[in-house]
């Protein structure tokens, strides 16, 4: 018992360590104007929107956040924002999230009678593995939410506790639509292989009913068009009927797609930090990561083929269940908790952007303080247009958009604050434009110049 208790505090201490450094990464990547809009101001932006009893309407979507991925799990954050309205809480959010991931993890493998040691170890190769980390540095997405849980799913559905199954399945689904397919695929590896028969049933109905009604009734209905990842598969088609017809009818077009060198990498960069543990036996619950693979291998997005942004996190689960499944039949290249740890620390090393913390990072320092005044002088909830690196610190409001090169704004006057970094204008916009737009400015006799510093410049009416 005293033995188990260690063990089991030890498993805490990962987990809060790795919370705290998590929420200190991500909040550091804040403060240093590296997060965005797409989708740290989003997310803010809906969530304050929605803590104050307004429409959750995101105007750098243009429609409801609901719309998006419809996902619902936005309006219990928003009871944090009645407590205190902060962009830190979806960061404190997120990095609990991710960090406690290792919890289920450790509780998997002590159910399938890994050794302590070997348990202890497989929480850290989750907690070690590259895109929890980088993840958690890209803004930030629901999905990671469900990340706990859908690990959590397992252990409840082979402890045979259909109630807490449920309710996991049920705030897996409210994080983001497309996670019903990752649902739908357990459930069918829960039926086939681990026998769990009614909770793989729930899982399979519930997440096909849930994928049709998000894609084809909530979010249309909420945004007025397609499913927003539908013009990553734009050669398959404009809409998820018609993508899902080509897939089953015209395979050669998917083929061309999936047979490429971007995929072989990303495939090796999924696999590279489990692989030691990956073997037939243990093979089975691979099946839960298929949609997830699937959709990134056709996807016309690089983004989606790599260990940066989040769309590989649903596959997670189920690479280290196939490595626990495998330990427990005695198998993979590494048995000892040493050899696995300092393999999973190599390719953290290898892989995970902490490096950004002294390049990318770094690279608009020169403005810091300017931006930093800049914003301090935007005193009320006024609307708001600015640049993507500072629109994530002025999102409480309900109108605020960004100076897009491509799409520039017509109509000034709608806006009570224009903030400007000609320096650094960063994303959809360049200093070209930021200058042009500044010129314009200085010629409109309804915007006054509030704050100058360092090429920042805040006009108001």
């Amino acid at each position: 018992m005293v033995k188990k208790i260690i063990v089991f505090g030890t498993v805490g201490w990962m987990i809060g360590i790795s919370t705290v450094i998590l929420f200190a990464c991500s909040s550091l990547r804040h403060i240093l104007f590296q997060s965005s809009s797409y989708d740290l101001g989003i997310f803010d932006q809906a969530v304050y929107l929605i803590s104050q009893g307004q429409p959750a309407v995101s105007s750098f979507m243009g429609y409801h956040i609901l719309g998006d991925h419809a996902a619902f799990i936005f309006y219990p954050l928003a009871l944090l924002y009645k407590i205190y309205p902060s962009v830190y809480w979806l960061c404190a959010v997120q990095a609990a999230a991710l960090a406690l991931g290792a919890l289920p993890t450790w509780y998997l493998a002590r159910q399938a009678n890994l050794t302590p040691q070997q348990s202890i170890a497989m929480a850290a190769v989750y907690l070690l593995y590259p895109v929890v980390f980088n993840v958690n540095l890209f803004d930030f997405h629901p999905e990671t939410i469900a990340l706990p849980i859908l690990l959590a799913a397992v252990w409840f559905a082979r402890q045979g506790k259909t109630a807490w199954f449920c309710v996991s399945i049920i705030l897996i689904l409210s994080c983001k639509a497309v996670l019903s397919l990752t649902v739908a695929a357990m459930g069918i590896w829960l039926i086939l292989f681990e026998k769990r028969r009614l909770c793989g049933i729930v899982a399979l109905c519930v997440g096909v009913a849930w994928f049709l009604i998000s894609s084809q009734m909530i979010i249309p209905f909420f945004s007025g068009r397609e499913a927003a990842a539908v013009g990553r598969f734009s050669y398959l088609g404009n809409s998820v009927t018609e993508i899902a017809q080509n897939l089953l009818l015209k395979p050669g077009l998917v083929l061309g797609k999936v047979l490429s060198l971007d995929n072989l990498i990303y495939l090796v960069l999924l696999l590279a930090p489990v692989i030691w543990g990956l073997s037939f036996p243990g093979i089975t619950p691979l099946i839960g990561a298929i949609p997830c693979v699937a959709i990134n291998l056709i996807a016309d997005y690089q983004p989606q083929k790599d260990l940066v942004h989040q769309y590989s996190l649903p596959a997670l689960p189920f690479l280290l269940l196939a490595v626990i499944s495998s330990l427990a039949a005695g198998k993979g290249w590494l048995q000892k908790k040493r050899a696995i740890i300092l393999w999973s620390l190599v390719v953290f090393l290898a892989l995970a952007k902490f490096g950004y913390f002294w390049s990318r990072y770094l690279e608009s320092l020169d403005t810091w303080q300017a931006r930093q005044e800049a914003i301090a002088q935007v005193q009320t909830k006024g609307s708001v247009y600015t640049t993507d690196p500072i629109s994530s610190h002025l999102a409480h409001r309900q109108l605020i958009k960004l100076t897009d090169a491509n799409s520039p704004q017509t109509d000034l006057t709608i806006f009570d604050y224009i903030l400007l970094d000609v320096r650094h204008p960063g994303w959809a916009s360049n200093p070209q434009f930021a200058a042009s737009l500044l010129n314009q400015l200085k010629t409109k006799p309804e915007f006054k110049l509030k704050y100058q510093r360092d090429d920042v410049y805040l006009f108001a009416k």
